[in-house]
């Protein structure tokens, strides 16, 4: 290989590790991606249940978009294809509610729904992080 090749190569896989490193990782393992500059996606690890996006969704909002606890955050797109992902599995939130149809605040069908507008306050939604999964 040539100099210029192997340089190319390397820019390449650095620019690949930098967009690796720049998602974020909620507590309980979901990565979270940003779509646009207010909508987030979530991507549960294999499997994710209701409460494994909500947690991803209240962590990502408090940490890294610094919300107040009391903010609600949003299903602006139900569960689907990950836009930022390989994977089948993502559900894209964010914390403007027009976004999500503006939908009455605290409304949700149950925690495993997860369609558009539903939503809750960042603080309820962190708090689904520290639940033990059923039949633990």
């Amino acid at each position: 290989m040539t100099k210029l090749s192997i340089t190319v190569l390397m820019l390449g896989l650095l620019s690949l590790a930098g967009a690796e490193a720049s998602a974020f990782t909620a507590r309980e393992g979901s990565r979270v991606n940003p779509v646009s500059e207010r909508v987030f996606e979530v991507v549960p690890k294999a499997g994710g249940l209701g409460r494994n996006f909500w947690c991803a969704a209240g962590d990502y909002a408090q940490r890294a978009l610094k919300s107040s606890w009391q903010a609600h955050v949003y299903v602006s797109r139900a569960r689907g294809k990950s836009e930022t992902t390989h994977r089948r599995s993502a559900v894209q939130f964010t914390l403007d509610p027009a976004l999500a149809g503006s939908p009455e605040k605290g409304a949700y069908r149950s925690v495993n729904a997860l369609e558009r507008g539903d939503n809750m306050r960042v603080r309820d939604a962190f708090n689904l992080c520290s639940q033990l999964p059923v039949g633990f």
